[in-house]
């Protein structure tokens, strides 16, 4: 068995995602820790060696790209097949993939084949000292608690990560690595699954996951009526409409909306919390975000911690007079 970390790089229509690029900083620091090589899996219909070599230049030292029509959009079969006769051949020590739809179906199917464990949605990775364990903290108990997971006894040791829980590393320019091509045979990739379309989000107001801009209410709206008044805010900055756990728990806004560890960690150039005072569970699902801004009229609030800008007062009075200012700078 090597030691090597791979990561399961993402593509659509012949260009990877952005996640498997946050994926490679989390596994370079892994390969450090143990005196490893990085390597990523790629499977597409095809990706040009320009595309592979931003994998290199983000972390990379070597990349397995499995290319065969089949492989051009996600299906289980398929993919679990390639994925895990590279596996059992290259007998890696650690695989890693994003908790995207394609990660959160691909690796239990894989790691049950496998049978080892497999540790879904974590936010922090680690090597364990003297042992070379893969420490997984995950949310547990409805995102109250964090939970330190590792396989001891089975391998490869196998976690799915929480989107934007990172920033991608910085590129290294004219960093270079290793390309092994692999054509899977015809029936590696048959499916008994075949992919008709793809349908996008009915709701293209709520944006979370790729928005620039995220303006957020919590609790301190005190009721359902005031989130209009966030939602107005958001409105004159072009963002989408975040909420707290507690104002989804409530009902105020629907779950969609929920930005936290139970909910979706995001990472926009600009985050404003309105009458959030940041617990724990929230923090760890915005806290990477660029710009932070925090509005709450408690002065020890923990999103004053994280925040770039904080402001310490009544919303009822400051988010009108933004609003105000916005538009009045709209009219100038």
């Amino acid at each position: 068995m090597s030691s090597d970390v791979w990561i399961l790089a993402e593509q659509a229509d012949g260009a990877l995602a952005p996640v498997s690029f946050e994926l490679c900083g989390w596994g370079r620091g892994l390969a450090d820790a143990l005196g490893a090589r990085l390597c990523a899996v790629a499977l597409a219909e095809r990706l040009s060696d320009d595309e592979l070599a931003k994998l290199f230049r983000h972390g990379a030292d070597r990349v397995y790209c499995a290319e065969h029509p089949a492989l051009a959009r996600f299906l289980p079969e398929p993919f679990q097949r390639v994925l895990i006769q590279l596996i059992r051949k290259e007998q890696p020590d650690i695989v890693l993939a994003a908790a995207t739809s394609t990660g959160r179906t691909l690796m239990p199917y894989a790691a049950a084949k496998l049978e080892v464990g497999l540790t879904a949605d974590c936010t922090q990775l680690a090597i364990e000292d003297g042992t070379g364990h893969l420490l997984q903290t995950r949310p547990a108990i409805g995102g109250n608690i964090l939970a330190t997971i590792k396989s001891a006894d089975r391998r490869p040791q196998m976690a799915t990560v929480r989107p934007h829980s990172a920033a991608p590393p910085p590129e290294q320019p004219g960093r270079r690595g290793e390309i092994i091509r692999i054509r899977p045979t015809d029936e590696q990739v048959a499916s008994r699954v075949v992919f008709e379309e793809a349908i996008g989000n009915a709701d293209q107001g709520l944006n979370l996951k790729d928005a620039d801009v995220v303006v957020s209410a919590g609790r301190g709206v005190k009721k359902a009526e005031n989130v209009a008044l966030v939602r107005e805010l958001a409105d004159e900055l072009g963002a989408a409409l975040g909420a707290s756990r507690e104002v989804v728990d409530r009902g105020w806004l629907s779950y969609p909306h929920q930005v936290g560890l139970s909910g979706k960690t995001i990472r926009p150039k600009l985050y404003v919390a309105v009458g959030i005072s940041g617990q724990i569970q929230h923090l760890a699902g915005m806290q990477t975000s660029e710009q932070i801004v925090a509005i709450c009229n408690d002065a020890d609030a923990p999103i004053f911690q994280v925040a770039d800008l904080g402001v310490v007062g009544d919303l009822f009075q400051i988010v009108p007079a933004l609003i105000d200012r916005l538009r009045e700078r709209k009219r100038t």
